[in-house]
């Protein structure tokens, strides 16, 4: 069985779907003769004028008025390939490459890039066959394209580089012996087509908005056990007052917790505050905030991963070849910024839901814990929290209001879209951390209403997390707790 691909515009869930797919993915018969088109109409182009066009027969960035004769063509493409393999830092993950290899083989086949469909068909082997190139986070302006990491990921084509296949790291060299295969021979323009583009920053972030709406209602969900636990008030979420606001992420926001905390004896009952710090009171404002921010960006991102966005672009039926540049990251790199920003609002509002619960007032035990003084209890895995929190503070300092010229000037004003793209990797990664801990504090509270029950949702969410954390009655090492709920939480949002 295979899995084709077409024309078809293709939304962040069918982009997800492809990806989880464990069939052979296969390009379309229209998208062959796009590719195969587009080349024959680049050759012919290449072939009977004597016009400069930019990297096919000139040189690159501030050599763009450098002519290079017919003859060496192949040779521009490779050097070109070998020389922007300038990664350095810490490895892309995995996951991460294979995104790239994917947003790689669609952009390529789009009919507008003029590559060889041999080129096109080594990537998809590549991507079949899970052959991961090593590729490198430190080394793109996001601007002529990722130019460092997308170099990385093509080396394997011309022989070079390395690649992992089983999670084991291996040349370039031994893996064409072991599949017997031939270095593929770049064609002219074939080098800029592969290295100009967004795939890196794509990359991460179609993992990013992913991820972060599986966050999402993982802290959804956790906020309802921190409100049963805390005895929050429900007046905040009806209807009628989070409607008049005319936002719509809160008022989804507001009508899931009212579905989320129906049914609950703690919510049901009588209080004796008026009000509840903003944490809990404002969630509907501050989540709702976050959702349509996920939403906006699942516009940009979802456009990104439909677009072409090498240079130059071949139009065959306009009997053009456009320099222009739609490799620059801009659009990705203040979208990434807002998604860390937007992502990190729901890390620090969790933190003050985990600090209340440890404050010992609404009948809670200081620090959630029997016989505090004897035991310390919750209190340091707040601190835990709080300097997580305060790491993403620092990682959301926006990328893209940055620039620095590059090239002899001709690229002089950059995006910093995948330094937003690997900061907010690392945002992501710590909200999980940051959820974890709200959970098991707020697992920890809701002992302290018993006999009374929560809301269905929420106790079938503490009792699975209870499976695997038990109460805490004396003090413990905790460092295994953290470990298992971060777990816990991996596996919850990915399947729930």
């Amino acid at each position: 069985m295979s899995l084709e691909l077409t024309t078809a515009y293709l939304s962040l869930e069918e982009f997800e779907n492809i990806l989880n797919d464990s069939e052979e993915l296969v390009l379309s018969k229209e998208l062959v003769e796009r590719i195969n088109a587009c080349r024959n109409y680049l050759d012919q182009k290449v072939t009977q004028s004597e016009q400069l066009i930019y990297g096919v027969n000139t040189g690159f960035g501030s050599l763009c008025d450098t002519a290079v004769s017919k003859q060496d063509l192949e040779q521009l493409q490779r050097n070109l390939v070998c020389s922007h393999a300038c990664g350095m830092g810490e490895e892309v993950p995995q996951p991460i490459v294979r995104r790239m290899l994917l947003l790689k083989i669609l952009g390529l086949s789009k009919g507008a890039s003029g590559v060889q469909l041999a080129t096109v068909e080594r990537l998809l082997f590549f991507y079949n066959n899970h052959i991961y190139p090593v590729v490198y986070q430190q080394g793109s302006l996001g601007a002529s394209g990722d130019l460092a990491p997308l170099a990385h990921l093509c080396l394997p084509l011309l022989g070079e580089g390395e690649v992992y296949i089983d999670n084991q790291k291996i040349s370039s060299t031994e893996l064409n012996k072991r599949f017997n295969l031939k270095p593929i021979v770049l064609q002219s323009k074939e080098g800029l087509a592969l290295l100009n583009g967004t795939q890196f920053m794509s990359a991460y972030a179609t993992y990013a908005l992913d991820f972060a709406y599986r966050l999402f209602d993982g802290f959804n969900q956790v906020a309802a056990l921190s409100m049963e636990a805390y005895d929050a008030r429900t007046e905040p979420f009806l209807a009628n007052v989070n409607e008049i606001r005319n936002q719509v992420g809160q008022i989804r926001v507001a009508a899931w917790f009212r579905a989320q905390l129906k049914g609950s004896e703690i919510m049901a009952q009588a209080k004796a505050h008026v009000q509840d710090p903003y944490s809990f009171r404002c969630i509907p404002q501050v989540h709702g905030a976050t959702l349509d921010t996920l939403d906006h960006a699942n516009q940009i991102i979802t456009r990104e991963l439909n677009a072409v966005t090498d240079n130059p672009t071949v139009f065959p039926d306009d009997d053009q070849v456009v320099s222009a540049g739609n490799f620059h990251g801009q659009p990705l790199a203040l979208i990434l910024d807002f998604l860390a920003i937007a992502m990190a609002e729901m890390g620090s509002i969790s933190e003050r839901r985990t600090y209340k619960l440890i404050s010992g007032t609404r009948g809670l035990h200081a620090f959630l814990v029997q016989n505090p003084g004897l035991n310390s209890g919750l209190m340091i895995s707040h601190y835990t929290c709080a300097s997580i929190v305060s790491q993403n503070k620092q990682l959301c300092t926006p990328a893209s209001v940055d620039t620095i010229d590059s090239s002899n000037g001709q690229e002089d004003h950059v995006s910093m879209g995948a330094n937003a793209a690997t900061k907010l990797y690392r945002v992501l990664d710590n909200c999980q951390k940051i959820l974890a801990i709200e959970l098991m504090h707020a697992a920890q509270g809701l002992e302290f209403r018993r006999p009374l029950k929560a809301a269905v949702w929420s106790e079938n969410l503490f009792e699975a997390y209870r499976v695997l954390v038990p109460s805490l009655e004396t003090d413990r090492v905790l460092a295994t707790d953290l470990a298992i709920s971060v777990a816990f939480i991996q596996e919850y949002i990915q399947h729930d």
